[in-house]
């Protein structure tokens, strides 16, 4: 594990809040105003659950017409849209905040196996 080493997402969000900005001008078009921030969550609940049901197709308990591989690739992509859209709502450095998650989780799995083997010697 690396602590310094840090996930560069700086274009990838710039890119996401311009879609969005684009998403914005259509729905203004379209809606007269843009969605809110609970609309937003709402279509990233709606776009989890596609995403649930997609991962069931691929192991075979859900029935699936389409090509689930070729979706599970869009829909996981589309989720990770989402979730830099909510961050920027919600004024979140998402690349830090995921980069300092990431490190803590690491350490705490870590720790549990280490301990975990430990007891079993």
């Amino acid at each position: 594990m690396n602590e310094s080493k840090e996930i560069d997402f700086t274009e990838a969000l710039e890119q996401s809040k311009r879609i969005r900005g684009l998403y914005n001008k259509l729905e203004k078009l379209s809606l007269g105003r843009k969605w809110t921030m609970q609309e937003d969550m709402l279509g990233f609940s709606t776009d989890v659950g596609l995403l649930g049901r997609l991962v069931m197709a691929s192991s075979g308990t859900w029935g699936y017409a389409g090509d689930e591989k070729e979706e599970l690739k869009h829909k996981l992509s589309e989720c990770l849209w989402w979730i830099m859209v909510l961050s920027n709502h919600l004024d979140i450095d998402i690349s830090k905040e995921f980069q300092v998650y990431i490190n803590k989780l690491d350490r705490n799995l870590t720790k549990s196996i280490e301990k975990a083997e430990g007891q079993l010697n």
